[in-house]
């Protein structure tokens, strides 16, 4: 049997092997009938350098551009009435704003899909490695407590697969509260696939694939390791560590209108009052700074987990989040695709935005007439390269995930509710602070208003859209879409329907 290794992972393996003194293992100029990129799985498990680049490449597939490094986040807010778009362009999610896609649309419709689904497929691969290899992992090659080792990567593999069916769900299958989750969701692939005797199966209920998502992430949060450390920055916010699981499970359950779990999650990580700082594992925590979450190395204690990207390593083309919100012209880095809209009905009309909110003083920028997010500001499209993180979850998230879940749990104003929509409210609106609601109705709308403000630009819109089967809003000439209508969920791809038989359209 085979095993296939993205490019990327390929090439770090052949450079680790040649730092070793294996030169002649990688040498061009030796003539072999396997390609350089295809490696037995007799070889990639046989240390812990090959099998640790393995568990990064499963984040290279992840984090691809036309998927959760950049496509996905803009499509989730591209549908709804936030943004404008100017380019229409059919390669830039023209057809997700104007709500025309069809089984054939190659950008987003097929893309998305696909590289979803390859992922999948390689962390499948991965785990099954891991099994058929178990017994390797001894020493003196692996040191003694690799087991715990192996079984972080297990955790890590089976969160990200859990990420990318959640996120496909969003987009190709009905809400979770239509019909409490028995409407036809998504082929539940979790076999290694390496042929394409496996290309035919059936879709599983939208019920049954959250149930595989919950269970690969309570699967994590035992599994993955508290922190990279005190001084791994990095790690702690662009690799998969236990309260990435539970910040993760609180999205999932509020999708699935579980408020009881979103609230037993959520406390996990959330104090009961200020300071709001997780109480163990990484840190995580409300930074002091809104904008500083989104400058330098974006780094912050905040960020959960986010994609990271080099000038080596970057999203590609047209898929970069700066590429697509920040404004044209050389001055500004961007390419202007789509605009803020401030119509009314919008987040920039919504007088919950004051003017000197700092989301607004820092992330909103005025060209001329027009109004552009400047959330992720590293590139330009002249010369410097957009290598901005993808974010996936922040601490403020779940924050707002547990506040709404406690009204929605007892239909009620909630005293700790209202402190934790104030305390990422007040970060950036310091005299915006709610005193109170007259009605849990009314502190929802505050609630969802204030997720619009703080992720706006993230991909979450879509999301909370959804989530509450509510209609997807019109903007300019481009009408409401309700939840009945046939546009509200995203076709199936022909090239899925081309491959497998068992296949079912929407």
């Amino acid at each position: 049997m085979k095993k296939f290794l993205n490019t990327k992972a390929a090439a770090a393996l052949c450079a680790a092997l040649l730092s070793a003194g294996a030169f002649s293992s990688c040498q061009t100029d030796k003539l072999s009938p396997v390609p350089v990129t295809l490696f037995s799985d007799k070889v990639v498990f046989d240390t812990p350098a090959r099998v640790e680049l393995q568990a990064n490449g499963l984040y290279s597939f992840v984090k691809d551009g036309r998927f959760l490094g950049g496509r996905y986040q803009i499509f989730g807010d591209i549908r709804a009435n936030d943004f404008l778009n100017r380019a229409s362009n059919l390669v830039t999610g023209t057809a997700v704003w104007n709500h025309t896609l069809t089984e054939t649309s190659q950008n987003d419709v097929i893309n998305t899909w696909g590289v979803g689904y390859a992922a999948i497929n390689q962390i499948n691969v991965f785990l099954a490695g891991l099994d058929a290899n178990a017994s390797k992992f001894i020493a003196p090659i692996f040191p003694a407590d690799y087991v715990t080792k192996a079984n972080n990567y297990r955790g890590e593999a089976r969160l990200l697969r859990a990420l990318c069916y959640y996120s496909l769900l969003q987009l190709y299958a009905r809400p979770y509260a239509d019909g409490n989750g028995s409407k036809p969701g998504l082929p539940l692939r979790l076999r290694a696939e390496i042929d394409d005797t496996g290309n035919d199966l059936a879709r599983s209920s939208v019920a049954d694939v959250y149930t595989q998502i919950l269970a690969d992430l309570d699967f994590a949060e035992t599994s993955l390791p508290l922190t990279y450390g005190t001084s791994a920055t990095t790690l702690n916010v662009t690799r998969a560590h236990r309260n990435t699981a539970i910040a993760l499970k609180t999205r999932v359950y509020l999708s699935m209108g579980r408020y009881a779990d979103v609230i037993r999650e959520a406390n996990k990580l959330v104090p009961a009052a200020a300071p709001y700082a997780a109480p163990s594992g990484v840190p995580n925590a409300l930074n002091a700074s809104v904008a500083a979450v989104f400058t330098g190395t974006q780094e912050t204690t905040e960020s959960i987990l986010s994609f990271p990207f080099t000038v080596a390593d970057g999203p590609g083309t047209q898929n970069q989040l700066a590429y697509y919100f920040l404004p044209p012209g050389a001055a500004n880095g961007g390419n202007g695709e789509y605009g803020l809209n401030t119509a009314a009905g919008s987040i920039l009309a919504s007088p919950a935005f004051a003017a000197t909110d700092a989301r607004r003083t820092n992330f909103v920028q005025i060209v001329g007439s027009e109004s552009f997010l400047k959330k992720y500001p590293t590139g330009t499209n002249t010369s410097t390269p957009y290598i901005d993180k993808a974010p996936v979850i922040r601490y403020a998230e779940v924050m707002l995930n547990l506040a709404e879940a406690k009204v929605r749990a007892a239909n009620a104003v909630d005293a700790q509710a209202l402190q934790l929509l104030n305390a990422v409210r007040t970060r950036s609106n310091p005299t915006g602070a709610y005193a109170s609601f007259a009605t849990a109705a009314d502190m929802l709308d505050a609630l969802l208003l204030e997720r619009r403000i703080e992720f706006l630009g993230e991909g979450l819109r879509n999301i909370d859209i959804m989530r509450l089967n509510a209609p997807i809003p019109g903007k300019g000439s481009v009408s409401a879409v309700n939840p009945s209508d046939v546009l509200y969920v995203w076709p199936i791809p022909a090239s899925e329907l081309a491959t497998n038989k068992l296949m079912t359209r929407n």
